[in-house]
């Protein structure tokens, strides 16, 4: 795996955001958007009320991130495998330039997301997210919900924590490698 984190070059427009979003999802990709009032919490496909202010895409490759700023949406992505066409590196240090497999600013290190039962009586809603990614569910050849963090090999730091989903053993994540076509 070699992890790349870059921003979107330029801000992108309403329309612009969902191309991205349907060009860079794969099966199963989950979204999950924020407004100030409410949060949609996970979801398998992007509900009619989007865009929201901000908000995340996840599958097994990446999770792109976005947030409405002046007249448009920014766009950062973390992904694990490789760099994504559209997309800048946001580390400018030119020992790391080339963001080779040997040479790679970043490692990553992914763990279960364990999310709060629906008897947790400390949030207004039971469950924000699908039952099938429970960690605990024992269902068979579901994907379950898990965070992939980002680390600074110089510095050893956790900048980013993403969402993503573990695959069942049978299935692979097969990346994107598509890019934007504005």
């Amino acid at each position: 795996m070699n992890p790349f984190v870059g921003v979107c070059q330029d801000l992108l427009t309403e329309t612009q955001l969902r191309e991205l979003l349907q060009q860079q999802a794969i099966s199963p990709s989950y979204y999950f958007l924020r407004w100030s009032h409410q949060v949609s919490g996970i979801v398998e496909n992007i509900p009619g009320d989007f865009p929201s202010p901000e908000g995340q895409m996840f599958n097994c490759d990446r999770e792109l991130r976005w947030k409405h700023q002046n007249d448009g949406y920014s766009v950062l992505v973390l992904s694990n495998t490789g760099e994504v066409p559209g997309f800048k590196s946001i580390i400018d240090d030119p020992e790391y330039a080339s963001e080779s497999e040997d040479k790679s600013y970043w490692k990553t290190e992914q763990r279960p997301a364990y999310g709060y039962p629906k008897t947790e009586t400390r949030f207004p809603r039971s469950r924000i997210y699908p039952e099938s990614l429970d960690v605990r569910n024992t269902s068979p050849n579901q994907p379950k919900l898990a965070q992939r963090y980002f680390i600074a090999q110089p510095t050893a730091t956790v900048h980013f924590v993403a969402l993503t989903v573990e695959m069942p053993n049978s299935e692979s994540c097969q990346p994107v490698l598509t890019g934007l076509s504005f």
